[in-house]
């Protein structure tokens, strides 16, 4: 069944907070996913190829959802590395985290909170980076980012995997006007999302980073081992994102183009995201457009009501 969803979304703009790249300080909120272990190594390990300088993580708030196992399970043991490891000071809330950082990077694996944890930021006039997914709901998405255009915060959330070791665009240059794009990866469920905002996020933000915003219908092919969500975009292009389960795992994103087909994104890291992180901290301007979040959203949400 086709859903038509109109994306008609509220324009964000946000005024540029330029934060000096050099020691900035940063706080952390979540600590519930391996996430904030890779972000913090890459960040303060000079000896990593990858390594990233300019900023440190100096703060975190230990938060995780008792209601997830995968969540509640690992907060002990990260904080402990990132205490021990890196000299990460925990902090009792995030009101108190705020008085001793740059900016936040609020890491909850869990999309539900991320409304409450941002709104605890509000008042301190920093920059916030919000891992995926934005939200836990288009509702409570709509609602941070209005509240971020409200006050005039700098934010910025993505899937690292928009920014994959080369380019989309580099592996994609040659084969003209691209038509249709098909981007793959796991998602496995969790109850207390819908099914794409866990693990299926990562194929769907790879997919607009291919095609942009412009989807106008969505319908969804389920079965018990996968979902594909098939996209119409305004201008015909057509963007179909598989998630897997009981089968292969990776990732993979194939367009198909005037002149030719390619594919490109099936190796992934941290760093292309976290040198993203690190502009948007200096600049305070998203590399992705608020918009272009909300509308990939809509377009998970969408194909759950399919």
């Amino acid at each position: 069944m086709i859903r038509n969803f109109a994306l008609s979304l509220v324009s964000v703009l946000f005024m540029p907070l330029v934060v000096q790249a050099k020691d900035i300080r940063l706080g952390m909120v979540g600590l519930d996913t391996g996430h904030v272990i890779a972000f913090t190594k890459i960040l303060h390990d000079s000896s990593l190829k990858d390594h990233i300088p300019g900023a440190r993580v100096v703060g975190a708030v230990k938060t995780g959802s008792p209601d997830i196992p995968s969540s509640w399970s690992k907060v002990d043991g990260y904080t402990e590395q990132l205490r021990k490891e890196f000299g990460v000071t925990i902090y009792p809330s995030i009101e108190e985290l705020v008085k001793h950082v740059d900016a936040v990077l609020i890491e909850s694996v869990d999309g539900r909170p991320h409304l409450d944890q941002f709104r605890r930021t509000l008042a301190a006039k920093k920059p916030v980076f919000i891992d995926k997914p934005l939200a836990g709901s288009l509702k409570d998405a709509v609602e941070i980012v209005r509240l971020a255009r409200e006050h005039q915060i700098p934010l910025f959330s993505s899937s690292s995997l928009r920014y994959p070791p080369e380019s989309f665009a580099a592996r994609f240059a040659k084969i003209g006007d691209i038509t249709s794009v098909y981007s793959i990866g796991p998602a496995e469920y969790e109850p207390h999302h819908p099914d794409f905002f866990w693990y299926g996020i990562h194929c769907v933000e790879a997919l607009y980073t291919v095609l942009g915003p412009g989807c106008v219908s969505v319908q969804r092919t389920h079965s018990a081992n996968t979902d594909v969500i098939t996209g119409v975009w305004s201008d015909g292009r057509v963007g179909l994102a598989q998630g897997n389960r009981k089968t292969f795992k990776g990732y993979g994103v194939t367009a198909v183009g005037t002149k030719g087909v390619a594919t490109a994104g099936e190796k992934q890291n941290y760093h292309g995201l976290t040198v993203e992180i690190m502009k948007f901290l200096q600049t305070g301007i998203s590399p992705v457009a608020p918009e272009t979040t909300l509308e990939l959203i809509a377009f998970k949400e969408a194909a759950d009501e399919s």
